[in-house]
C-alpha cells in the first residue's frame, strides 16, 4: 500500500513543478512548440472542470474532489492488496484529484499547459493531474474487465 501512497505523492510534486514553472516562466496564452505541430505548452487556466464546464463553480468542485479522495482511498485499501493494477489506478486518479484540488485551493483556477493537435483536432489543453486521472480512470475499467474475466473463469471450473 505505501508504494501506490508513494506513487501518488511523486505525481503531485511533478504536477505541481510542471504547473509552478508554467506559471513562473510563461505569460498567460504564450505557447511554446515542443513537437510542431503535435504538441506545445501553453500556458492556460481553466475555473471549471475538462473542456472549460461549470466555470467559476469551485465549492462544487471542492466538495466533490474530498468526496472522491474519500472513495479512492478507500477503494485503494479495499482492492489494492488484491490487485497491483487497481492499486496503481487508483493511485493515479488520487494523485490526479490532489494536484488539480490545490490549484483549485490556491490560485482559485487549474493550471494547464500540454496542447496537443491529434489528427487535426486540437485537443483541449491539459496538465500531469489531468493525465493522471484519465490514465487511473482507463487502467480501473481495465482492471475491472480482468476482475470480471477472473470471477467468470473461477466459476465455470
Amino acid at each position: 500500500m505505501f508504494w501506490y501512497y508513494l506513487m501518488a505523492f511523486v505525481l503531485i510534486i511533478i504536477d505541481q513543478i510542471t504547473k509552478w514553472i508554467v506559471v513562473t516562466q510563461m505569460e498567460l496564452g504564450q505557447s511554446i512548440p515542443v513537437i510542431e505541430g503535435f504538441l506545445s505548452w501553453t500556458s492556460h487556466r481553466n475555473q471549471g472542470a475538462a473542456w472549460g464546464i461549470l466555470q467559476g463553480q469551485m465549492w462544487f468542485f471542492y466538495i466533490i474532489t474530498v468526496i472522491v479522495i474519500g472513495f479512492v482511498i478507500y477503494y485503494m485499501q479495499q482492492y489494492g492488496k488484491e490487485s497491483r493494477l487497481a492499486g496503481i489506478a487508483l493511485s493515479l486518479i488520487l494523485a490526479g484529484a490532489i494536484g488539480n484540488f490545490i490549484d483549485r485551493v490556491f490560485r482559485q483556477e487549474v493550471v494547464d499547459f500540454a496542447d496537443t493537435i491529434i489528427f487535426g483536432y486540437d485537443f483541449p489543453i491539459f496538465n500531469v493531474a489531468d493525465s493522471a486521472l484519465v490514465i487511473g480512470v482507463g487502467l480501473v475499467m481495465i482492471a475491472t474487465f480482468i476482475d470480471e474475466r477472473k470471477k467468470k473463469g473461477s466459476l465455470k471450473s
